[in-house]
């Protein structure tokens, strides 16, 4: 099938077999490879992109699902000039990953989630339940928690400022 994909903003045009992931086109056809792959099952959250701005396990999607849709990976998230998205830079800051096997996943869903609802942080019952949704085996979602504390405090931030 041919599908068009908008991918961290560059569109691309790609045949693909219906049963192809997300998670593999991203990663094989377009080298995108900061998108993990753990699980296979959609149980860990490794491999989390934002598909039209909501956070997607791609190992669950299919590739045709997004058709015609936007993709961000983590790739997408730094600026041109190479500056770390506020939630990277709250995870480089807090210690937030040891292997980082999981960091892409949660950087992504944190990335999404914070876009969202920017004052998700403000409610703990809630800023856990999102984090338990992926799972880290190394770093005992101490530096995660507090990199999501910082990040939604920039982001809050930026958006108060009059450059916005």
């Amino acid at each position: 099938m041919r599908i068009r994909l908008t991918v961290d903003g560059t569109a691309h045009d790609l045949d693909v077999e219906p049963r192809r992931l997300l998670v593999d086109v991203l990663r094989d056809d377009l080298g995108l490879t900061g998108t993990t792959v753990a699980c296979g099952h959609g149980v860990c959250g490794s491999c989390t992109v934002l598909v039209d701005g909501v956070a997607q396990r791609s190992c669950l999607a299919l590739a045709v699902q997004a058709d015609g849709c936007s993709v961000r990976t983590v790739e997408g998230l730094a600026l041109a000039d190479g500056t770390l998205h506020p939630v990277q830079q709250a995870f480089h800051e807090n210690h937030a990953l040891q292997c980082g096997f999981c960091t892409p996943g949660f950087v992504m869903l944190l990335a999404g989630a914070l876009e969202a609802e920017p004052d998700l942080d403000a409610d703990e019952e809630t800023l856990t339940s999102l984090l338990a949704s992926n799972l880290c085996r190394c770093t005992g979602y101490v530096g995660i928690r507090a990199a999501a504390h910082q990040a939604a405090q920039v982001l809050r931030e930026r958006a108060a400022s009059p450059e916005g």
